[in-house]
């Protein structure tokens, strides 16, 4: 089973993939392993209101560039998060309509929490 673990060192972050194994593979020589392609981002779950827009990690919401009811199309930088004195974008997994606005400037967040909603 492959997880995804996010790292900090000297004050960056990076996602590094691993491979968990269990006891009974742990045991036995591991076999080569090809390299595989880089899997395309995953897209952000549809729920019933619509798609939530994620936190991609932990700080503090430094601005909020949408309200409730705009339009934005997909890739659109919609709120900043700063983290480590570094401002990262959040962008629109889709396009559509801002429905819902979990969050406030100056909240913190974690990573994987909704922060807003677009329909």
């Amino acid at each position: 089973m492959k997880k995804t673990v996010r790292i900090s060192f000297e004050g960056k972050t990076y996602d590094v993939e691993v491979e968990v194994l269990d006891s009974a593979v742990a045991a036995a020589p591991a076999a080569p392993v090809a390299a595989a392609p880089a899997a395309a981002p995953a897209a952000a779950p549809a729920v019933a209101g619509g798609t939530e827009v994620k936190s991609p990690l932990a700080g503090s919401v430094f601005k909020l560039k949408v309200k409730v009811g705009d339009k934005v199309e997909a890739n659109q930088e919609v709120a900043i998060i700063e983290a480590l004195k570094m401002e990262n974008p959040v962008v629109a997994p889709c396009a559509g309509t801002v429905t819902s606005i979990s969050v406030k400037e100056t909240d913190t967040v974690v990573d994987g929490q909704t922060m807003m909603t677009i329909a």
